[in-house]
């Protein structure tokens, strides 16, 4: 008899169901048994693709190989052979299967070379970059890529060799690169690590998640057409630079991880897999599912053990190259689902086991949740889902998919959603509430009001929705309007909602916590290709004179709060008391209690709520002065329970606070 897998033993209504949940399991043990030769090695041995395919230099010369089951022949041109086809220069197959090799003496290639392969087939040729090389640049007149041999003299090593996340609770940091410069252009790893780095652990994150790594052809993709998926984006520089900045990151107790594509693949065929070897299905699913509707992109066939050894080796190389601390694996949602997710309402469970799932992508997930922590214990991984699948933040052995987190995507739409269609007497503490909540109880998450996808060009991030073109005009100190005052406080209210009521992290996009004015807009044909709004504008956040620094202090103090109720996310949520009529809210978690008023119009005297008997501080309230606020409370007041008979045993005692309108506060219990 099988024993009921604790996915399914921790909600009942999955019991319909336990028969396919038990099957994606089965597969995966299968699969996993296949791969590792019945155990006889790790799935990180399996995994090590990158040790063998692409370039490398060994004690004897230069070695050179690559997947090509389609090739009639392979050379390899470049800078070394005047890019001719010459036979010295011709792979060879590699017995009977479908690897190619060539093997070159060490004066051959130098450091710095750039190459590609020509490659035959039956009924054609063309070149190609490889698949599995680790560096590609791009020529600045010509803007074609090329391969580039890369060993350089002094490789770079690292100072802190061993860092350890610090997930209670994981405080993110989402970033760009290459739009994280003040200037109209693409910044690079040395500047990120120079003047944002020292931003993000001045703000108190304690994790970057750095986007758009991989690299891609099209920089206005935003990093999510990968062409190159061993390469780390030369745009914003080289290796050596990019793992400095992972280093001083780790010598600072910030865990750095890299947003990942594994959902799908550029259709780029000189650049990238699309067409690799006259076979456009070497890498990519046949038929109807080789391409993405609605992406313009290809659908990896993660049915294909070759794929899979590609893509789990992908994993293996940014741990171990550049010490990554996990992945925040894009695109999760159209990997699960032959529709992709698209025009789907995932209203019951039904739609998660109707058999229009993906099981091969389920599987490959699974694994590389395996992998990934069978190499760094530690390491960090995130699911950018929004269908609610079961079981994807739940451990492996429990019946789940193996993810750290899960991306509570529900939340961002509901703030703008209330923000579009509700008036500011309709907004509802109880469905707010209801809302930050909403979760699986034994899959955590990374919660965020806002990320990148807020803030692109035909989007609006919460504050240009709260306060759209009176940005411009009034956001100087003493020129504010009401409209101005209501965003303030709104975005300051709508962050400590959020972020308070975590059960595993809280995501903040780059420049959004002290409210950046501009969306995001990469260079294209349609703006003049114009790096205006592919930056951000730290001088405004900077200046004392503007109101940005009030949302950016707020910001600093709330995370402090955070991370003053030791191990947060791991602690009840409790709720006190709602009152929709009031639009008052409030919860405890641990010794620190929540209070919101956001109703726009009515201040509140001696409002009541039954909490623990004894003394409470108050430690951060949105309405001070320093944060832009009124400052119509004395903060430095102590504030002691009333006695009440009725509530004497269970110690309990009526909190009476005053909570002037559109404003929160966050108390602390005094030790006894």
């Amino acid at each position: 008899m099988e024993l009921k897998l604790r996915l399914v033993k921790n909600d009942p209504w999955l019991d319909p169901f336990e028969k396919a949940i038990n099957g994606r399991h089965q597969h995966a043990l299968d699969k996993m048994k296949e791969l590792t030769n019945n155990g006889r090695k790790t799935l990180s041995e399996f995994a090590s693709g990158h040790l063998y395919f692409g370039l490398h230099r060994t004690d004897k010369g230069w070695v050179f190989r690559e997947w090509a089951p389609n090739a009639t022949e392979i050379y390899l041109v470049g800078d070394f052979n005047g890019w001719q086809e010459k036979p010295e220069f011709r792979l060879k197959r590699v017995r009977n299967t479908g690897n190619w090799e060539i093997k070159l003496k060490p004066d051959v290639l130098k450091h710095g070379d750039l190459y590609k392969l020509k490659v035959y087939w039956n009924g054609g040729c063309g070149e190609r970059i490889p698949a599995w090389t680790r560096r590609v640049v791009q020529d600045e007149q010509t803007k074609i890529f090329s391969a580039q041999v890369w060993e350089p003299a002094k490789p770079y090593k690292f100072r802190k060799r061993v860092f350890r996340a610090n997930t209670s609770p994981l405080l993110i940091y989402e970033c760009h690169v290459g739009m994280a410069q003040e200037e109209e252009k693409v910044g690079t790893y040395t500047e990120f690590r120079e003047k944002v780095l020292p931003r993000v652990i001045a703000d108190g994150y304690n994790c970057i998640q750095i986007m758009a790594i991989q690299e891609h052809p099209y920089y206005g993709s935003f990093g999510y057409h990968v062409s190159s998926f061993f390469a780390p984006s030369s745009r914003f520089g080289t290796p050596e630079e990019l793992k400095q900045l992972i280093d001083e990151a780790h010598q600072n107790g910030i865990a750095v991880i890299m947003d990942i594509v594994h959902s799908h693949a550029v259709k780029n065929e000189v650049e990238g897999l699309g067409n690799f070897a006259g076979d456009p299905n070497q890498y990519f699913y046949p038929g109807e599912r080789h391409e993405h509707p609605a992406w313009d992109s290809l659908c990896f066939d993660y049915g294909k053990n070759e794929v899979l050894h590609f893509l789990l080796s992908n994993c293996r190389y940014w741990l171990e190259e550049f010490k990554f601390d996990g992945f925040r694996f894009d695109g999760v949602t159209s990997m699960l689902y032959y529709s992709h997710g698209l025009g789907e309402a995932f209203c019951n469970y039904d739609d998660y086991y109707n058999g229009h799932q993906d099981d091969n992508a389920i599987c490959y997930l699974t694994l590389a949740n395996l992998l990934i922590h069978e190499v760094n214990s530690k390491a960090i991984t995130i699911a950018e889902e929004v269908s609610g699948m079961p079981g994807l933040a739940l451990p492996f052995h429990d019946g789940g998919y193996g993810f750290d987190y899960r991306m509570a995507m529900n939340i961002p739409d509901y703030w703008i959603k209330i923000i579009k269609e509700k008036v500011d007497e309709d907004w509802k503490p109880s469905s707010m509430f209801w809302e930050v909540t909403n979760r699986r109880k034994d899959e955590k998450t990374i919660s965020y009001a806002e990320s990148h996808d807020q803030a692109l060009v035909g989007d609006k991030t919460i504050i240009f929705r709260l306060i759209d073109s009176d940005m411009y005009w009034h956001f100087k100190k003493g020129d504010e309007n009401e409209r101005v005052h209501r965003g303030i406080a709104l975005h300051k209210m709508i962050r400590l909602l959020t972020s308070s009521t975590i059960n595993g992290g809280y995501l903040n996009f780059m420049g959004n916590e002290f409210g950046h004015p501009e969306w995001i807009d990469f260079p294209r044909e349609g703006n003049g290709w114009s790096y205006k709004y592919a930056r951000r504008q730290w001088g405004l956040v900077d200046n004392k004179d503007l109101c940005y620094h009030y949302l950016g202090d707020f910001d600093r103090a709330m995370l402090e709060v955070v991370k003053s109720v030791r191990n947060i996310q791991k602690t009840d949520v409790v709720e006190i008391w709602h009152n929709d009529g009031d639009q008052v809210l409030a919860y405890m978690r641990r010794d620190h209690i929540f209070v919101f008023n956001f109703s726009p119009t009515r201040s509140f005297t001696d409002y009541g709520f039954l909490v623990p008997q004894g003394a409470y501080d108050v430690v951060l309230n949105t309405d001070a002065p320093e944060f832009g606020g009124n400052g119509l409370a004395d903060d430095s007041v102590r504030h002691l329970t009333n006695f009440d008979p009725v509530y004497a045993k269970d110690k309990k005692g009526w909190l009476k606070l005053y909570i002037p309108a559109r404003s929160a506060v966050v108390l602390k219990k005094v030790k006894d």
